[in-house]
């Protein structure tokens, strides 16, 4: 691990320390909101991956069908927020904390500036242990603030609660009911890029110049980050099966920003480094399949029934859900597994 890592490591566990307190849950007030009071909103994810950023989808259409008449700004870091969220109307201001705050030490200052100003009805933190999100919620000057965590004696009985785009949600619910809001225990909304008609089409156009467009589809991610990214071998091996069981199939594979491939851009291939172009392009498949990562969210907002493959991060927590999708633990199953989850997702999807 570098002195970085470590550094930041560090960093991150003393402010989490000394911000755990700040909105203690126990201390969550009850009365009622009226819902048509509620104009504008900060929803606070002070993170700059995209798959973080497509996984507050769902609390994002929650927040919108409650107050249907507010706006909602976004409090994140990076640049890629304008790109996916670039079709949901009712987004105004995304304000960016920088990656760096010590070297873009004015900008970070203006942001917390830009926060304390607004009038916000309505402040929530998504992830209850960021510290720059409970901070947000605390600096601003909002009625209504919810720091992402509940009461230390509640405990929302949901058997998919541990799953990080859901858990926000059944959090935010209970906030609501706190003030006379029902909880209608409505199914939680999928990730949604929300590519438009036009989109879908040229990503159709795209796929078609590389695959056989008389062929179902296949994709394949074969990359990710760190311990996440299975080997070459075991690639090899998955390839192989894919080949031999889905010889009517394309098999085509997405790669990464990076222009790398575990199985040696051996099959067809599609390249860019346009979120909504490559979300576009997975829109048309039949089904995708890659490890967990930014990508494999990607395939899920584009609404590709998509197999995630799991050796590290937790399958309870990140697994892709919606239009047939299914997260594997590649630790107990093996490739014979693999290739019967996606025959069931194309066998239902014929």
């Amino acid at each position: 691990m570098g002195n970085l890592k470590k550094v930041n490591m560090v960093r991150r566990s003393l402010m989490r320390n000394l911000t755990k307190n700040i909105g203690n849950a126990n201390a969550l007030k009850s009365g009622s909101i009226d819902t048509s009071k509620i104009k504008k909103v900060l929803i606070c994810r002070p993170n700059g991956r995209l798959g973080n950023l497509l996984l507050i989808t769902p609390l994002i259409q929650e927040v919108s069908k409650t107050f249907p008449d507010c706006t909602i700004d976004l409090f994140v870091k990076g640049t890629l927020a304008p790109i996916v969220f670039e079709r949901y109307g009712n987004i105004d201001k995304i304000i960016d904390l920088p990656k760096k705050p010590f070297k873009e030490l004015l900008k970070y200052i203006k942001v917390w500036t830009l926060i304390r100003r607004q009038n916000y009805d309505l402040v929530l933190n998504v992830d209850q242990n960021s510290s720059s999100g409970r901070l947000a919620v605390q600096f601003s000057t909002a009625k209504y603030k919810f720091f992402g965590d509940l009461p230390e004696n509640v405990q929302l009985d949901f058997n998919d609660y541990d799953h990080i785009a859901k858990y926000p949600v059944y959090n935010f619910r209970y906030f609501l009911s706190q003030f006379g809001i029902e909880d209608k225990k409505e199914p939680i909304a999928l990730l949604d890029l929300k590519l438009s008609e036009a989109e879908k089409a040229n990503g159709k156009k795209i796929l078609n110049d590389i695959i056989d467009p008389d062929k179902r589809t296949i994709a394949i991610f074969t990359f990710a980050t760190g311990e996440k990214c299975y080997c070459e071998s075991w690639w090899a091996d998955f390839y192989n099966a894919l080949k031999n069981d889905f010889q009517d199939y394309n098999i085509f594979e997405v790669l990464p920003v990076e222009n790398v491939s575990q199985i040696s851009f051996e099959a067809p291939s599609f390249y860019s480094k346009d979120v909504r172009e490559i979300g576009s392009v997975l829109a048309n498949v039949d089904v995708f399949v890659g490890a967990d990562s930014g990508i494999m969210h990607l395939a899920s907002a584009s609404k590709a029934p998509t197999v995630g493959l799991f050796s590290v991060s937790s399958l309870k927590k990140y697994h892709p859900y919606g239009n047939g999708s299914v997260g594997l633990d590649t630790n107990t199953l093996k490739v014979p597994d693999y290739v019967k989850a996606i025959k069931t997702i194309l066998d239902k999807n014929n």
